[in-house]
């Protein structure tokens, strides 16, 4: 009876296991194929999707220096093979969507009777999605919108299929679609925050952040998802601020902060980070910042993100001028274990090079940026320009290595002998010294080797390993050195296997070795020689004229590389000065002249500067120097006459001659149409401009700049300035100025009448002399097109200003009738910027 009962429930499973038959529409067919591709085959399918998921949310690494993606997922440019996979968990994903389908699908009659089939379609679709094989899943999302529009899932295939299109770049498909579906349909709360996001992102795509706004904040509020609702409220923050709208992006920081360890941590620090960029020092505390980041430090869960709290540490401080404070920080920040920002890390070796480069310490900053193009991808825009930058220091480093090397030279050439032999005695027993320390330590064979220079010594009077820096073995000196210092330590070892470890009865020291250098005799080694160096050095005039003339040549290239190339006219100045002090060639004096005229200039050291100009008028009349200088516009030279013009120009501009910059501007962008000093000669422009007629048309001339000349350095710098400078400067605004302790009295003049302003500017000037009020100055200030001021600087506050107008007007040898306007230095400001002075008469 057991075994016929056994029997009987056997053949019922084989009847029903065989009924299970694809192509019969019964209940258990459709029971069977749908739970065995539910909990089966689909199952395990979105397992490896999962897990697919994972790997690449720990392979991808946030850029948060720039705009984060709404979702994390790294694109990959490589192309594959066909039939090939990026993530093998994704290929078993697909396998078992593709497995479901064959296996358990059940179409008749046209109509699919298995309801987990559609389900597999979408597995398909998104293991196909994030193996970034967009246009085959976009296929799969497509099939479930067209066999299946009465599934479940068919919002969500929907929303799947326009993410799709975004990662084809079809952005603005996806957001005609994405808008229609979200009108027509019913979503749950999670599936319209994919919605939305996704919306954001094609926006984001586009370059419409304004747009982005909405949507994306609407996803962050509607996901059930935290660590969704973190990133969302983080990017929400970033897009405010490319909007230049700090305290909107705040609100949404202080969102991420509130989440607190419900969402990643990385996101919380970040939005400190952001805050401490945003801060305002005109509305908040700069104490309360400084709090901020210290805690920040100190707390023991931040760990992981030191780099990115020194690194911010380091701007606060560099940012109050604390520039020793701020390298110490951003050295903290390279040195900090948790720096594995490449980009991080480019930006603090920038900041620590362009900060020795402002030091003139070029060598060092030379070596800073060198880390900073390893660092940086070579993509972007920025590497461009530091490498041009690093090249230009290469002719810095050249010159002065040569100047240096020379200059000691022949400063122990004219040296009598005795004193020569004198400064050699000093080397050699620093020398002797260090060789004896080097004993005393037991590296005394390392010290046989002592052949490099003292600080301040001459390298001509040091002999030079001459492979110094090829490889070890090319280096004969560097072999025997290795060959002691082993025997040193070793003792003599017989070539054999695990030659360590063998009995040999050595001690490791070479008695005789240490006996030798016990008895080591300094006076049989030419190194530890005085007149060993004193003979090195030349004697040949001929020989020595070289040296003054390769000395006077690079000096003459310091001083143009630093006046034209970067703006260090000082150091141009004190090079050039060196030249002509010299005896130099006489194909040096001239351009050496002209440029040192240049220099002066540009330092305002107006007396120099007619010194020289005189100087080359008389010396060298028929020079084309001369003939520049006297009128611009006769020099033949096509070459360097759109560069001497824009120079020209810009004189006027520091001379705050703006009028005559914008129409010198125009005239030499209609002569040089087409060449590349034309960009220049618009961003001048564009600055007169603003100096003239206020921020509103600042902004359009600087726009113009950044449209006509995108490709342009002067274009790209005007786009800077449109997204940076100006929202700061538009925040000035005119305020009470009764605690202020710097004001200006200010007489307004139309500009047609500006031999009266300087007459009575030079009135003004008398009355400080006899008066006595050294601490004060005066100057004419264009404010605009028809407008000028003659302005007294330096007055401590209101009544003083005020009471020092009075004066003027009532003292008896000056009688200044003009009326006057007392305004603090904050306000004058804003006024130049805003052009709003008449709102200050009247409010103010």
């Amino acid at each position: 009876m057991r075994r016929f009962t056994q029997a009987f429930f056997i053949f019922i499973l084989l009847g029903a296991i065989i009924s299970c038959s694809r192509k019969k529409d019964t209940f258990i067919s459709r029971s069977w194929h749908s739970v065995t591709a539910e909990y089966n085959t689909l199952y395990n399918g979105n397992l490896a999707l999962e897990t697919g998921r994972e790997e690449l949310n720990q392979n991808y690494r946030d850029n948060y220096w720039d705009v984060l993606p709404i979702e994390r997922m790294q694109i990959d440019e490589e192309i594959l093979l066909p039939d090939s996979i990026r993530n093998q968990n994704f290929g078993v994903a697909e396998q078992k969507a593709v497995k479901a389908i064959q296996r358990h699908s059940m179409l008749i009659a046209g109509e699919e009777k298995n309801p987990q089939i559609d389900e597999a379609y979408m597995l398909l679709g998104k293991a196909r999605y994030f193996d970034q094989r967009f246009i085959p899943a976009l296929e799969a999302f497509n099939y479930i919108l067209q066999r299946y529009p009465a599934s479940n899932s068919i919002r969500n295939a929907q929303i799947w299929r326009e993410k799709t299109n975004i990662r084809l770049e079809n952005n603005r498909v996806a957001i005609k679609n994405l808008k229609r579906i979200i009108e027509n349909s019913q979503f749950e709360d999670q599936e319209y925050a994919d919605a939305k996001a996704a919306i954001a992102q094609a926006y984001i795509n586009l370059k419409y952040p304004d747009s982005a706004l909405a949507p994306l904040t609407t996803a962050a509020n509607f996901t059930k998802k935290n660590e969704e609702k973190g990133r969302y409220f983080f990017i929400l923050g970033q897009l405010y601020n490319q909007l230049n709208q700090p305290k909107n992006a705040n609100l949404a920081f202080d969102e991420v902060i509130d989440l607190n360890r419900k969402s990643p941590r990385i996101y919380m620090i970040n939005a400190y980070i952001q805050k401490a960029r945003n801060f305002n020092a005109e509305e908040n505390d700069d104490q309360q910042l400084k709090q901020m980041l210290t805690d920040l430090e100190e707390d023991r869960e931040n760990r992981p993100f030191l780099d990115k709290i020194y690194f911010q540490i380091g701007e606060y401080y560099y940012q109050r001028d604390s520039i020793d404070t701020a390298i110490v920080y951003y050295n903290k920040s390279l040195r900090s274990r948790a720096n594995s920002d490449p980009y991080l890390r480019s930006i603090n070796y920038e900041i620590l090079a362009n900060i020795n480069f402002d030091q003139s310490e070029y060598q060092t900053a030379a070596k800073y940026f060198d880390s900073t193009l390893f660092e940086m991808p070579s993509n972007l825009r920025e590497y461009r320009t530091i490498e041009k930058k690093r090249k230009n220091l290469d002719d810095v480093i050249f010159y002065q290595a040569i100047a240096d090397k020379n200059d000691s030279i022949l400063d122990l050439v004219k040296l009598p002998r005795e004193e020569q032999i004198a400064f050699y005695t000093a080397y050699t027993d620093k020398l002797k010294e260090g060789y004896q320390k080097e004993i005393e330590a037991g590296e005394a064979q390392a010290a046989l080797a002592l052949n490099t220079a003292g600080p301040g010594v001459p390298n001509i009077g040091v002999p030079v390993e001459e492979n110094a820096s090829k490889f070890y073995f090319y280096s004969e000196n560097r072999i025997n050195r290795g060959e002691r210092e082993f025997l040193r330590i070793w003792g003599n070892r017989e070539l054999a296997d695990n030659w360590r470890w063998m009995a040999t009865g050595n001690t490791g020291i070479n008695t005789q070795d240490e006996d030798s250098i016990a008895e080591f005799d300094f006076s049989s080694d030419p190194r530890f020689d005085p007149l060993t160096y004193v003979e090195k050095l030349p004697t040949d005039n001929k020989v020595i004229d070289s040296l003054y003339e390769d000395r006077n040549y690079a000096y003459y290239q310091l001083g143009l590389i630093y006046n034209e190339k970067f703006g260090e006219y000082q150091l141009a100045v004190d090079r050039l000065e060196q030249v002509l002090a010299s005896n130099p060639e006489d194909r040096l004096i001239l351009p050496s002249k002209y440029n040192l005229y240049k220099a002066y200039g540009r330092l305002n050291m107006l007396n120099q500067q007619d010194r020289m100009k005189n100087d080359i008028i008389s010396n060298y009349p028929n020079s084309q120097y001369a003939v520049f200088i006297q009128n611009p516009q006769s020099l033949a030279d096509g070459e360097s006459l759109p560069k001497m013009s824009y120079e020209k120009t810009f004189e006027l501009y520091e001379n705050q001659q703006f009028v005559e910059v914008i129409s010198e501007s125009d005239k030499f962008i209609t002569r040089y149409t087409g060449e590349e000093i034309v960009p220049k000669f618009e961003l001048l422009k564009a600055m007169a401009i603003g100096r003239l007629r206020g921020l509103a048309e600042y902004r359009k001339a600087l726009g113009y700049v950044s449209l006509t000349y995108p490709q342009s350095q002067e274009g790209q710098k005007a786009k800077e300035m449109i997204s940076r400078t100006l929202p700061r400067l538009s925040r000035l605004q005119l305020k009470e100025d009764s605690l202020a302790t710097n004001y200006k009295l200010i007489y307004e003049f139309e500009a047609s009448k500006t031999e009266e302003a300087r007459e009575l500017q030079q009135k003004i000037d008398s009355a400080l002399v006899t008066l006595g009020y050294s601490g004060l100055s005066t100057s004419i200030d264009p404010y605009t097109d028809d407008r000028i001021f003659v302005v007294v600087h330096g007055l401590e506050d209101r009544p003083r200003a005020l009471g020092f107008g009075e004066l003027l007007r009532e003292n008896d040898d000056y009688k200044v009738k003009n009326d006057f306007l007392a305004i603090s230095t904050d306000n004058y400001r804003v006024v130049l910027l805003k052009k709003n002075l008449d709102i200050y008469k009247t409010d103010y």
